[in-house]
């Protein structure tokens, strides 16, 4: 069969393509063009052809030379160096050629790289984002940013569309301009030819616009010819903040344009780039706030990543940065800042962080002991905004030269500023408006040289855009809040209408609490959450440490104070008695703690701590209890629900519970449909559980069978407890099943859970095949020797499980010598469990046998089992020999005096194998309790602690040794310290019962619940 000719066609077709496609891009001059055309060989027209592309591949340096009779056009190689050149050049003058003071770059080296956004981040408020996952991250892979921008693996391709998402001041513009430095300096990137770094606050100038006009008019040095010549090589436009433009992105109706030269909005432009209609062979990377990255439909986007907020060195590194040479002061700041978690919190976020460190820093350098205790430190959101507020106002006077300025002017400074800003700060919030220009700035009647004061520079940032017109935008988010409440709160004392519509409609009588309601309402109707941090700010200004810090300044002194009770069973008429605790119930308890009216908080905690949940019933007591879980410090840790809790209110708490990293679910009667509940959490994307005990309920196969549905999903979990539930061999089979998939769970117990030999054989079926499980609890399972058998069977493929617990089962000595056969070949194994399984001298020969070879497992429990002397033979045997079991407990065993005189030798030979250094025995805890030992048995060990030297913990209680055994034993350790031994009990006959205190050589007595000790 002749293959050649087609082949040969298809490639001359290649060939013809390719040239005609080149032609096209204009990168030859004509001789090359018709050097390329000729109409030779097909190997003729290949070499020509890869000639050319070796050309064109190193046009860019700056040694190659240009082919003779080639013009030095700006559309020529030479010329497009120069411009990309100058690209450079000018990018530098932008974002300048240093990071920026304070700016956290080693932070920004790697980005979280993430599946998409969770419900919480693209419906909830940025402050409820960090508040509700506690300033953690979710589980997610790390990318560099020198590979943002790189296909993944070698198999996939680079992202077209990447997005970058982080709440409001963490730091994306930062990054942006981090990166943009980097490429424009040739150290990142460089696989870009041209990088277009534009921000909406640019876009938002142009009503209409064309593509390519855009990019000309913006970038000079660019231009259409340049982008015609690197059309083939890799180009990145970057569109930063998109949560700031000011047309909000509708994929459902776009109108389709691959025009670059037609002019549409804004919106629709940035629409057609991300759907690939305009320059899809463009890169692009977008930045946003989370809620409008959301908009961007998922099919659309190749890459996400999140930028990660502070941890608490982090926090810690950027006070440090801002007082540099003041360490005293930068421990101060840290220490209000751990006092209240809600504040630490958000000092997740370094907008934030920098911004509470400059106003502690403040007062702690101007007044380290303010004149009114009651006043500081600041224990709340609005109380910390107050105080800036003031910062703000001293900075003022001191600018203007004024050594102290008289208060009247700076009270009316404050007043007019807010009067000024604050109603388009207002309704820029309800409208979702973040940036704004002069025309906003005329629209809403702002004197623009308000705009020039230096009281404003603490309010307001000032950013040139690229078209020659002036963008403004509060410092943080959270200012414009305070500022849009502070008008609110001084507007409704005067407002006869409804200041969220301003329709003009007379409401009699209107006055405060009437506003407040309103606004109350709108809050809690926003699905978004963008209002409240506006309610808390609002509840705030009646606090009266709030009022007496802005009274005079900002606030008439008392005014609204008599509105506070009001106010506060206001926001808890609020909290109605939803399926659910949702983001806006838990607000509420934020608005009352900026009120200060924490009763309902204080009580809730109260019953928390005296395990009194099941009085936890109201949709208030609800809100409460979902309150502390993300502000407590002891929830930090671990939620515990023990106790009472009933479904209705777990129910309830479910969103809550999602990002809880320990959950202590034990004793509350939970039957299978919660953990039908329990299982859809799991099941989460964005849950963050990673510990969860469920033990002492009333859980059976079904609710096994749920939870096992959520393992095979779920990327946080790593320990699950269900001790004594009662799951049988099907829910241990439905669990073990997961296993085989699940890659996070460490640490699993079925304590108690009447599995069986059946369950245990699933489980072993697991553990053949896990290799994340470490510790496994199966005590009380009423499992045998056969499914002993197939665990041994498993632990000889297993090299991931440490623990082992198999005590009180019914092993006996068919299991035993089934595991011992599995210790000579597992080397993973550290702690084995066999208390209370029925094993004789025969199994423990077995399991002797296998610690001869064994060189890894370090405790061995062999409790209440049946050794007789000659067991003891057999142990004795594996103590001279084994090098590494450092616990060793034979409590309620039958040795005897015999078998506990051969164990004594093989201590003392044992301590001489080690001061051989052969690395042997480390014996360091040995327990003979209930053995039936006398004082012959007493002195053997005597004899051997005068040669060991290794042994710590030595238990003899409930034995018989009498007055002689104990002398002897304490004669044993005098010259050794560091013993503590328990000798006997009643039996002991009342005399010396002694503890040996490390690196001391007198004996003290100590009693014990069996007697002296």
């Amino acid at each position: 069969m002749h293959t050649g000719q087609p082949v040969w066609d298809l490639s001359s077709q290649f060939l013809t393509v390719t040239r005609n496609s080149m032609k096209k891009q204009e990168v030859r001059t004509g001789g090359e063009a018709s050097q390329a055309h000729g109409t030779g060989s097909p190997a003729e027209q290949v070499k020509a052809l890869v000639d050319l592309l070796s050309w064109k591949s190193n046009q860019g340096g700056q040694s190659q030379q240009a082919p003779d009779g080639m013009s030095d056009s700006p559309l020529e190689p030479h010329g497009n160096d120069s411009r990309i050149r100058r690209h450079r050049e000018a990018l530098l003058g932008r974002v300048g050629g240093t990071p920026e003071l304070g700016s956290p770059v080693h932070r920004l080296a790697s980005l979280l790289l993430v599946e998409g956004l969770s419900d919480l981040q693209m419906q909830e408020h940025d402050f409820t984002q960090v508040e509700a996952t506690r300033g953690g991250q979710r589980p997610a892979r790390t990318i560099t940013l020198d590979r943002l921008f790189l296909p993944l693996s070698r198999v996939s391709i680079p992202p077209r569309i990447s997005i970058t998402v982080g709440v409001a001041g963490m730091g994306k513009t930062t990054l942006v301009r981090h990166f943009v430095r980097l490429w424009a300096q040739g150290q990142l990137s460089q696989d870009f030819s041209l990088v277009l770094p534009f921000t909406f606050r640019d876009l938002n100038a142009y009503e209409k616009v064309s593509a390519e006009r855009l990019i000309c008019s913006v970038f000079p040095n660019v231009g259409e010819a340049c982008l015609a010549v690197t059309a083939p090589a890799r180009v990145l436009l970057v569109l930063d903040g998109l949560d700031e433009c000011k047309m909000p992105l509708d994929f459902s109706n776009t109108v389709a344009c691959t025009d670059p030269k037609r002019e549409i909005q804004v919106d629709q432009l940035v629409t057609n780039i991300v759907r690939g209609n305009l320059f899809p062979e463009v890169s692009v990377w977008i930045t946003s706030r989370p809620g409008a990255a959301g908009l961007i439909p998922g099919g659309l986007v190749d890459r996400m990543t999140e930028i990660r907020g502070f941890t608490e060195e982090e926090i810690k590194g950027c006070l440090e940065q801002m007082f540099p040479e003041d360490k005293t002061l930068v421990g101060q700041i840290l220490s209000q800042v751990q006092a209240n978690r809600a504040l630490y919190l958000m000092c997740t976020v370094p907008a934030f962080c920098r911004l509470v460190g400059m106003v502690l820093g403040h007062l702690c350098r101007s007044s380290p002991a303010p004149q009114d205790p009651e006043l500081w430190p600041p224990q709340t959101m609005c109380e910390l905004y107050s105080w800036y507020f003031r910062m703000a106002l001293s900075g003022e006077g001191q600018e203007k030269g004024k050594v102290s300025p008289r208060i009247e002017q700076v009270a009316h400074g404050g007043r007019k500023m807010v009067g000024t800003l604050g109603r388009m700060a207002f309704h820029g919030l309800v409208k979702k408006k973040f940036v704004f220009y002069e025309q906003d700035m005329k629209a809403f009647g702002v004197d623009l040289a308000v705009l020039q004061g230096s009281l404003c520079s603490f309010f307001l940032q000032r950013e040139e855009t690229l078209v020659s017109s002036v963008a403004y935008c509060f410092i943080h988010l959270s200012l414009q809040e305070f500022v849009a409440a502070a008008y609110y709160y001084s507007a409704s004392r005067r407002a006869i209408f409804d200041l969220f519509t301003e329709s003009g409609m007379s409401w009699p009588r209107l006055g405060f609490l009437t506003h407040f309601k309103s606004a109350a309402q709108r809050a809690m109707q926003a699905e978004d959450g963008r209002l409240d941090v506006f309610l808390r700010f609002l509840s705030g200004l009646l606090s009266p440490r709030v009022n007496a810090l802005l009274a005079g300044f900002l606030l008439t002194q008392g005014e609204h104070q008599g509105y506070q009770a009001q106010v506060a069973e206001l926001l808890q008429g609020c909290l109605r008695p939803n399926t659910a605790v949702c983001a806006r119930a838990i607000n509420v308890l934020y608005c009352l703690q900026e009120l200060r009216r924490t009763e309902l908080a204080h009580s809730v905690a109260e019953a928390m701590g005296n395990s009194a949940l099941a009085s936890l019933t109201s949709p208030p007591h609800r809100a409460a209890l979902a309150y502390l879980l993300q502000v407590s410090d002891i929830s930090a840790q671990e939620a515990d629900l023990s106790l009472g809790l009933g479904q209705g209110v777990l129910q309830s708490l479910l969103p809550q519970l999602l990002y809880c990293q320990s959950l202590r679910l034990d004793t509350n009667q939970f039957q299978d449909p919660v953990m039908e509940l329990l299982s859809s959490v799991l099941s989460r994307k964005d849950c963050r559980i990673q510990k969860i005990s469920l033990a002492e309920n009333q859980i059976s196969n079904k609710g096994a069978k749920a939870l096992a549905r959520s393992l095979l999903v779920n990327r946080s979990l790593t320990t699950l407890d269900l001790r004594s539930n009662s799951i049988g061999p099907q829910g241990a089979k439905a669990l073990a099943d997961a296993l085989k998939i699940n890659r996070t769970l460490t640490s699993l117990s079925l304590q108690s859970n009447a599995i069986k030999d059946d369950g245990a054989r699933s489980v072993a079926e697991a553990l053949a095949v896990n290799q994340m499980l470490s510790v496994l609890h199966l005590q009380k399972n009423v499992i045998g020797p056969r499914g002993a058998q197939q665990m041994a069977e498993a632990l000889k493929q297993n090299r991931s499980l440490k623990e082992l617990m198999l005590s009180s089962n019914s092993i006996g000595d068919g299991g035993a010598k089934a595991l011992a056969e599995a210790l000579k070949v597992n080397q993973a194994l550290l702690n084995l469990d066999l208390q209370s399984n029925s094993i004789s001298d025969m199994g423990v020969a077995a399991l002797m046998g296998a610690l001869c070879a064994n060189q890894t497992l370090l405790s061995l429990n062999l409790r209440e089992n049946s050794i007789s002397p000659e067991g003891a033979q057999a142990l004795a045997q594996a103590l001279g020999s084994n090098s590494t079991l450092k616990h060793l407990d034979l409590t309620a065993n039958l040795l005897h005096d015999q078998g506990a005189q051969a164990i004594a030798v093989a201590v003392g030979e044992n301590h001489t194998l080690q001061s051989l250094q052969l690395h042997a025995h480390c014996l360091c805890l040995l327990s003979l309790q209930w053995n039936f030992i006398q004082v012959g048995a007493a002195r053997a060990l005597g004899q051997a602690l005068q040669l060991n030297s290794s042994l710590t913990s030595l238990d003899l209680q409930e034995n018989a040794i009498g007055d002689e055994g104990a002398s002897a034993l304490a004669s044993a350790l005098k010259p050794a310290g560091g013993l503590h031994w328990f000798p006997g009990g009643p039996g002991a006959g009342g005399g010396p019962c002694c503890e040996q205190n490390p690196g001391d050589s007198r004996l003290t007595r100590k009693r014990h619940w069996g007697g002296w000790s």
